[in-house]
């Protein structure tokens, strides 16, 4: 029996339904993984004891398993942390993750089923109360510097599979313990502040006619998806917003500067249990307006 292959049956047995990883990589190797994930351990001995399949890496579905998975990750080489972690005793996410409990006044949640990743982080497991959201940790809405979340419509690694030659090592057995309630506070989703409303006042969309007021509800729409879009992912929504309207600035519609003005507005709005990062949000903005100049559009007056 392959390590896949008994990862794969392991976590059936725990009534985790699991799916495979393209060889070599964590890329769901099945279009609608979530759906397709299974504890069927007749297909699942199938699928990786078949000789094309066996290197084939195995994931878990964490929504229908019932998990939610924090991964303190190990810093990348020549990675530094941002400043809010830049500082003595803070070298990974297992720091970043005692330094919050310390902050909390709660215990490091240890204890739980633990699993060491194939980079030597951890994936602490535990039982799910329903509703919460995957975060990155890269971005200001998630937990802290490399701590990611995996819950519905996530994923992760599981114990025993190898990924590119990386093993997912079993550190603790035991069933997952309750996610602690001031972490699922975090986690859960809040509810988007409403768009605001009224046009967008800007400078170069100060004359009237068909064309301005075209211009004035695109930007107004575009602003909207982004205050809408809340925790995780406003950092898309906003770049598609500015590529979007990138567009309408290249074709002469209104101003570059106009848009980002009103972006980083929108972008400003409180989400969850912190602001979305101004630098972050001025970087997705010219990033999204370089690529909408690619593809200028003009506004027919």
């Amino acid at each position: 029996m392959t390590a896949n292959l008994s990862a794969a049956l392991d976590a059936a047995r725990r009534d985790w339904p699991v799916f495979p990883l393209c060889p070599g990589s964590k890329v769901p190797a099945m279009s609608d993984w979530e759906t397709n994930a299974t504890t069927d351990t007749d297909r699942i001995e199938r699928y990786w004891s078949h000789p094309g399949h066996r290197g084939h890496g195995v994931a878990i579905a964490c929504g229908p398993a019932g998990l939610v998975v924090i991964d303190l990750d190990k810093p990348k080489p020549g990675q530094t942390p941002p400043p809010a972690w830049a500082r003595p005793g803070i070298t990974d996410g297992c720091d970043v993750l005692a330094d919050l409990c310390d902050a909390a006044g709660q215990p490091f949640p240890s204890g739980t089923f633990t699993v060491q990743t194939g980079r030597g982080g951890f994936h602490l497991y535990f039982t799910s109360p329903g509703g919460l959201r995957c975060t990155e940790g890269g971005w200001s809405t998630g937990l802290g510097w490399l701590i990611d979340t995996r819950s519905g419509g996530g994923y992760v690694v599981a114990a025993g599979s190898v990924v590119g030659g990386n093993h997912y090592g079993l550190v603790h057995d035991t069933q997952p313990g309750p996610l602690p309630p001031w972490l699922a506070t975090r986690l859960t989703p809040t509810a988007p502040t409403p768009a605001r409303s009224g046009p967008v006042q800007l400078r170069s969309l100060d004359h009237a006619g068909r064309a301005a007021a075209y211009v004035r509800r695109a930007i107004d729409t575009e602003c909207a998806h982004v205050v809408g879009a809340g925790e995780g992912g406003r950092n898309k929504a906003l770049f598609i917003a500015a590529q979007n309207l990138g567009q309408l600035a290249a074709g002469g519609a209104v101003s570059a500067d106009d848009v980002r003005a009103a972006l980083m507005d929108a972008a400003a709005t409180p989400i969850g249990h912190g602001a979305y990062s101004e630098t972050q949000a001025h970087k997705t903005i010219t990033s999204g307006l370089r690529a909408g100049a690619n593809r200028p559009r003009k506004v027919a007056a």
